[in-house]
């Protein structure tokens, strides 16, 4: 088989790659190793309302509108953020998923399932428009070897992506992976319009939340690797951590059915490589780190990305060009799209981490304030947290009890 450009994955950003690899005149495929398009599920499903119209995709059934949040403090203290109107929805992510794959076939790419990438080499062209090397693709197709080749490879593999590890780009001792858990039950929402979120030592390093969906709720958490205390670290894996917060926590305990309908267990990259593309090769969506640290999601960057890395890869094949450096245009162009977001985040991310349970618990009585409730409101934004953790650095109530927690923890 020999296409222009391949993608690895058939999550939302290697569809969304190959949708706009195509769209701009390169012979695409895409390789899914599972037998069905958005299973497993390793997501939540709640996507902001720019999330789903970056993702290009119209809403017509099977979706849950979300107005809101509950925060609750360790304490037990509960924060009330109305965003006043439609702020996201909860989706399922089979249908989402499986609607970005059918709009990547309509603008032209090609799909493959149950085909396993199993390695990858540079080798001489022998077609297509690139001169010189070419990337080799060795996959397993339901079980069977065989060969692609590729002018370009795109790797949306997910996390533990091994595109990006045979090409060199992974750096494991740079980026933090959270672990993340998930269960399907029955939940009594006050508010089934709002989330719940609970920050503390109930999931060190991160927060659990509950999110509604049609009469059913999704009851996750994540937590960062060796945070916690005592047997808290020795038995600190996620799902321990959500059977105690279900079993235990006062506010879910009391409001969570304990029969499970489903389990999702994942990690939640918080940090990108230093690059993301190579000779015929880029990464992209949690291949590449490209997840809101502060919320874990990754649909949005990840679809910002994708259609970035799409364009830069057919583009590069049709100049003749797919090396490093024609190839690393797409670095500069994501990272000037959502780069800085991420960085920010990523500070904010590792100095709530080290909150103790007392600090959230004096954060959530600053914050509950009619004044800073308000400027939450108006500028709170999924998807760029950042506008809003300014807004409450310049104000006067909230600033200098948020300095007086960092200088703490310095």
């Amino acid at each position: 088989m020999d296409y222009d450009v391949v993608v690895v994955g058939a999550g939302p950003a290697g569809c969304l790659a190959a949708k706009y690899a195509a769209k701009n005149g390169a012979k695409t495929l895409i390789i899914e190793e599972h037998a069905s398009i958005g299973s497993p599920v390793q997501c939540a499903g709640l996507l902001s309302t720019r999330a789903i119209r970056e993702c290009e995709v119209v809403l017509d059934g099977g979706f849950h509108p979300i107005k809101g949040a509950f925060v609750y403090a360790p304490s037990g203290r509960r924060i009330r953020i109305s965003g006043g109107e439609i702020k996201a929805y909860v989706v399922d992510r089979r249908i989402f998923d499986r609607t970005l794959a059918e709009n990547a076939i309509r603008s032209g790419a090609d799909i493959l399932m149950r085909t396993r990438a199993v390695g990858i080499d540079i080798g001489m062209a022998t077609r297509g428009h690139g001169h010189g090397r070419r990337r080799i693709l060795h996959v397993e197709i339901e079980g069977e070897p065989d060969v692609i080749e590729a002018d370009v490879v795109i790797g949306a593999d997910g996390v533990q992506s091994r595109i990006a590890r045979w090409a060199g780009l992974d750096t494991p001792d740079t980026v933090t992976v959270l672990s993340g858990a998930q269960v399907s039950t029955v939940y009594d929402f006050d508010d089934p319009t709002f989330v719940e979120i609970f920050p503390g030592s109930c999931a060190p390093g991160f927060f659990a939340w509950a999110i509604p969906y049609h009469g059913s709720a999704r009851i996750g958490l994540a937590v960062r690797p060796g945070l916690g205390s005592g047997s808290e670290v020795e038995h600190g894996s996620a799902w321990a951590h959500l059977k105690r917060l279900i079993a235990e926590h006062p506010v879910v305990s009391e409001k969570c059915d304990p029969g499970i309908a489903g389990i999702v267990l994942g990690g939640i990259p918080i940090s990108v490589p230093k690059q993301t593309a190579a000779d015929g090769l880029l990464i992209v969506g949690d291949a590449a780190g490209q997840v809101k640290p502060t919320s874990g999601g990754g649909v949005y960057p990840g679809a910002v990305c994708a259609k970035i890395a799409g364009k830069i890869a057919a583009d590069a094949v049709l100049e003749g060009d797919t090396s490093v450096r024609r190839l690393s245009e797409y670095d500069k162009l994501w990272r000037g799209r959502i780069g800085r977001e991420l960085a920010f985040g990523k500070r904010i991310n590792g100095w709530m981490a080290r909150l103790s349970d007392s600090e959230i618990n004096r954060m959530a009585r600053v914050l509950d304030d009619d004044e800073l409730l308000d400027l939450i409101t108006r500028y709170g934004d999924m998807d760029h947290p950042s506008v809003v953790v300014r807004k409450l650095l310049m104000n006067r109530k909230s600033m200098g009890a948020f300095l007086k927690m960092a200088l703490m923890m310095r």
